[in-house]
């Protein structure tokens, strides 16, 4: 069976997506939690990770002797070997958007990702509206979000970006609890999408293990040491 290396589920952005994924396709794994407890080269975490992945970091995906890490390799290498799953669209075009715009998210909205980490179960709404009257670029990539999103929904008529879910909804899952977390504004079909997103089965898991899950010592920037 494939086994996902993941970290905590609260603070690891990286790791929700493959995870998601695979949950909500009904791809069959074996998750294995690596909590964040050090960056040191001797810690837990790092030791684990490293042996799998040199670059110590989070999630890791093992099947057999074969081992996938970086969140957009994995996703690729399950589209590949779960072709039955139909995780990219079916048409060649909408394969090449919805990989450009996961792309996008992997290599960008640095500042978002900065600002407004991975914390699901705060409530930070006012440290939100601080972000974003200080921050001029975490606004513009809330806006580039919201323009990309509705978009895609208008064009593709929803309820997921490309009608069906795929692996951009799992890829900007993680974007949508941010927003929540941070109270940060968005139009009304943005909220709906959202929450439309949180509602599915394999997102709302993660998100109500997340709430639950026994907490650990958690170094000051988590999102930093995944891939």
């Amino acid at each position: 069976m494939l086994k996902l290396y993941i970290a905590n589920k609260n603070y690891s952005s990286w790791s929700m997506r493959p995870w998601v994924l695979m949950k909500q396709s009904g791809i069959a794994f074996e998750e294995v939690m690596v909590p964040f407890d050090s960056l040191d080269a001797d810690s837990h975490f790092k030791k684990t990770i490293e042996a799998l992945n040199p670059a110590g970091r989070v999630p890791v995906l093992v099947d057999g002797e074969i081992v996938v890490y970086d969140t957009l390799a994995i996703c690729e290498y399950l589209a590949e070997t779960h072709p039955d799953k139909k995780l990219w669209p079916r048409d060649k075009a909408l394969r090449a958007h919805a990989r450009s715009v996961c792309a996008e998210m992997h290599a960008g909205f640095a500042a978002l990702r900065t600002h407004c980490g991975m914390n699901i179960e705060a409530d930070l709404r006012v440290q939100g509206k601080i972000i974003l009257r200080d921050q001029p670029q975490v606004r513009a990539e809330l806006a580039r979000i919201v323009q990309m999103w509705s978009g895609l929904l208008e064009a593709h008529g929803g309820p997921m970006l490309f009608g069906e879910f795929g692996v951009a909804d799992a890829y900007f899952a993680p974007v949508g609890v941010r927003i929540k977390t941070f109270g940060l504004p968005v139009p009304a079909d943005i909220t709906a999408y959202i929450e439309r997103v949180q509602q599915l089965p394999g997102v709302k898991a993660w998100i109500d293990e997340a709430l639950v899950e026994k907490r650990f010592v958690v170094v000051d920037e988590p999102y930093r040491v995944e891939g």
